[in-house]
């Protein structure tokens, strides 16, 4: 709910289910922050004298406002958005260069507008409403300086507790503008020793979880990479001090944008700690003429008093009902093999169709012919750009690969990568102005390509009918769309050289325009993105694509610290999770492959292995897992997801809507000597409902124990032998199988002791003790009885 409060000036008040947002026009006509937090009573503006800041004189050195307010400076105000020249030295929301040459803004109250519904930005991905429900606020401010127009808005989604923010730039005037900051959200709070939470990184090790507390000066969380990148992810928490995964005040920011983008915190003199988050800055110069405007992309708040997981609960139920869109956005995903790690660049129809029969017999639905299909394409050195079949590798085109899937059972997926060019590629001879480069200079390749122009229409124009004639080649069901490179030598050959400051922004929004377009001209296709992994995992992305590729390491124990930091801001629906083989190709690491699999099923699940070359006995235990992992898809997917420890032990949950089931993971990273005590402590369920605790039954590899068996049997047994692996296959200890009955409020609060763990001593073959070993994981069910 959104409310005008008459008085003297006017009062905002934002409310969500959970929350209050505030803001009033002060006598000098600037926005003043009054609050943000959990949901207060505000009747009148009277309600909240008592929350502003008093002032009574001039504060030594600083900058009066005006004359006629020498005890106000900006400086020392919390602010709804605020520019550099007016006495405000702190983090801008905006900043201009006039036409003539000064850079000072002063932007007053002018006009306000409430409505109904959820309008679409012009040229960007944003929130949708598909209910009605949701009330904007308009908030128009002029400049004082020259007469710019900025209007801030503000979506109140009760529901999920959040509220979205965004400005638009008019250029009200008969001269042009340069503009080279315009942020998307700013929160002035009045404390300082905040934790601000990041999630940096690298190509196969993203969303790595970092704190800082935050008592002084500046922190900045950005990236310049040309996309939202796997160096720093645009979601970020700000949280009090004492706040834990279950209590105290967490606040939430993210932003609808997948090009370059900033988040800052700075503590002031004043202990006042402001956050910005937007574009990124750097390199950002728009000209602006008269009439014309510019929008920025919409960022998204949250807060919630019940710590980091009531923050995650809030943006997960945003995500879900108001980023992803489509057909696919309350589907069940399918269960798909990919071929790259079974096959990487040497695939041929032969090849493909035997991997996906092997893939249908283990209970797979969908088969993806990742990279290496189209034109001379045999390495990561040529053909990008070229998109037609090779018909060496398929006689029969896409098409007729695709029947053939069909006819196995299976829906059938391709691998593009629109946005890039080899320059040994007829795509890059035809048109070399179509690249990112600076012509007569040399070029800083990655991977071996570079990037295509999307700031030029004409090149956006091209790769739709491009990329519409690969969809519509076959009966295609899916789509994974990668970018495997940021950006160098930024240069656009279609823009002069005064908009070279453009070019950034102006690729983003040709990629968007290249999504929605595809999107859709082709509404049933389940569209994933993938960026080598997670460069562009952003809720931008995610307004075209429901699923996204977290992260190129398929490692189980990496990927813990991977899908544990997406968590945060993400929901496990939108996060797409391989079982691959071992060793692992990007870490070389062996784990058990139900340690795989416990990992993986905690997002959209898929196998990257070469099913055509694995042990009967893995085929066998991947049709179990896949069986189990149907029965439970639309908890795994769209149930709520719960973090409950991250150490040693890793513990991981999620809980169906109507709270009649519930899968726990357990994940130990490694064996703790004479350390038999270990609990799960389910979240979330009904405390009066009775439940059954589950786990899989399993048996033991006897060859666990190495040459403990000599303690054992009556006759020596050589390590690794041949007698060794023989009575490995007829004597199978029972597994560690835990089965329980109890209601939701004793699960909860006293937890679920497990069988004790081996410590040396005390094993026997009924059961009865926990055999798990470094880098091993337990699933355990919880069904209403």
């Amino acid at each position: 709910m959104i409310r005008k409060l008459s008085g003297e000036r006017p009062v905002f008040v934002l409310d969500t289910d959970s929350t209050t947002y505030a803001f009033s026009v002060m006598e000098t006509g600037q926005l003043e922050h009054l609050y943000y937090g959990a949901k207060i009573t505000v009747e009148k503006p009277e309600d909240l004298v008592a929350l502003t800041e008093k002032r009574a004189f001039q504060q030594g050195n600083s900058i009066a406002y005006d004359q006629e307010h020498l005890s106000f400076t900006l400086e020392d105000v919390c602010l709804e958005m605020s520019g550099y020249g007016k006495g405000d030295i702190r983090e801008p929301f905006i900043e201009i260069i006039a036409a003539d040459g000064s850079a000072t803004t002063d932007f007053v109250y002018a006009s306000d507008e409430i409505k109904k519904g959820k309008e679409a930005l012009k040229d960007l991905p944003s929130s949708h409403d598909d209910t009605g429900s949701v009330e904007g606020l308009h908030v128009t401010l002029k400049d004082n300086n020259h007469g710019y127009e900025l209007v801030l808005s503000y979506y109140v989604f009760e529901k999920e507790n959040v509220i979205t923010k965004t400005a638009r730039f008019v250029n009200a005037t008969a001269e042009r503008v340069i503009l080279t900051r315009l942020m998307s959200n700013q929160l002035d709070l009045n404390e300082a020793g905040l934790t601000i939470s990041c999630f940096r990184g690298a190509w196969i090790k993203e969303m790595q979880m970092t704190d800082t507390v935050l008592k002084a000066g500046k922190f900045v969380n950005s990236s310049f990479t040309g996309s939202s990148s796997n160096r720093a992810n645009p979601f970020i928490m700000v949280s009090r001090p004492g706040t834990t995964e279950y209590q105290g005040d967490c606040f939430g920011f993210n932003l609808v944008y997948s090009g370059n983008h900033y988040e800052a915190a700075e503590v002031n003199a004043y202990d006042k700690t402001r956050i910005v988050s937007g574009i990124n800055p750097t390199q950002f110069r728009f000209i602006i003429n008269p009439g014309e405007e510019f929008q920025a992309p919409e960022a998204v708040l949250t807060f919630s008093r019940e710590g980091h997981n009531g923050m995650s609960q809030n943006m997960h139920a945003f995500v879900n009902e108001h980023i992803v869109a489509g057909e696919w956005s309350k589907k069940a995903r399918p269960v798909l093999l990919n071929s790259w790690e079974a096959n990487y660049f040497d695939i041929n129809e032969g090849k493909l169709v035997a991997l996906a029969k092997k893939g249908k017999e283990a209970g797979v639905e969908l088969f993806v012919m990742d990279d290496g299909w189209f034109g001379q394409r045999s390495d990561d050195k040529r053909a990008l750009g070229d998109w037609y079949v090779n018909t060496k590798k398929l006689p029969h085109g896409v098409k007729g690969l695709a029947e053939k899937i069909n006819a196995i059972g299976l829906d059938f997926g391709i691998w593009i990568e629109p946005e890039m060019v080899n320059v040994d590629s007829d795509l890059y001879r035809n048109h070399p102005e179509w690249s990112i480069e600076i012509p007569g200079k040399r070029h800083s390749e990655g991977r071996n390509q570079r990037i295509l122009d999307f700031a030029n229409p004409q090149v956006v124009d091209h790769m739709i009918e491009s990329m519409k004639n690969v969809i519509s080649s076959g009966n295609i069901a899916y789509v994974k769309w990668d970018m495997n490179r940021i950006f160098s030598d930024v240069y656009s050959q279609s823009l002069d050289a005064e908009h070279q400051g453009e070019v950034f922004h102006r690729y983003i929004l040709g990629f968007y325009r290249l999504a929605r377009t595809l999107t859709e001209a082709f509404p049933k296709v389940l569209f994933e993105g993938c960026a080598s992994g997670g460069n562009r995992f952003d809720l931008g992305a995610l307004c075209y694509f429901p699923q996204i590729w977290a992260s190129d390491d398929t490692d189980a124990v990496a990927r813990l610290a991977i899908q544990n930091g997406y968590s945060y801001g993400y929901p496990m629906s939108t996060v797409s999770a391989h079982v691959s083989n071992v060793p692992n190709h990007q870490t070389l690491r062996k784990t058990k492959i139900d340690t795989r699999f416990a990992v993986a099923a905690f997002g959209v699940l898929g196998y990257e292995c070469n099913l055509s070359d694995m042990k009967k006995e893995d085929l066998s235990a991947i049709k179990e897992q896949i069986t189990l992992y149907k029965r439970f898809r639309e908890t795994m997917q769209y149930g709520a997801f719960y973090r409950k420890r991250y150490d040693n032990v890793v513990e991981w949950s999620v809980v169906s809507k109507d709270q009649k089931q519930a899968v726990c993971m357990v994940f130990q990273k490694q064996v703790h000597p004479n350390s038999q005590f270990l609990s799960v402590h389910p979240v979330g369920l009904d405390p009066k409902k009775k439940y059954r605790f589950y786990g899989r039954e399993s048996a033991l590899d006897i060859r666990t124990f190495g040459d403990l068996i000599n303690a054992a049997v009556p006759i020596h047994v050589k390590q690794g032998s041949l007698l060794h692996n023989v009575i490995s296959k007829f004597v199978q200890p029972k597994g560690d199988n835990e089965d329980y009955t109890a209601y939701g409020d004793a699960l909860m609060n006293g937890g679920i002791g497990l069988k004790p763990a081996f410590s040396s001593t005390g094993f026997d073959m009924d059961g009865s003790v926990r055999v798990m070993g470094d880098f091993e994981a337990r699933m355990y069910f919880m069904e209403e009885v």
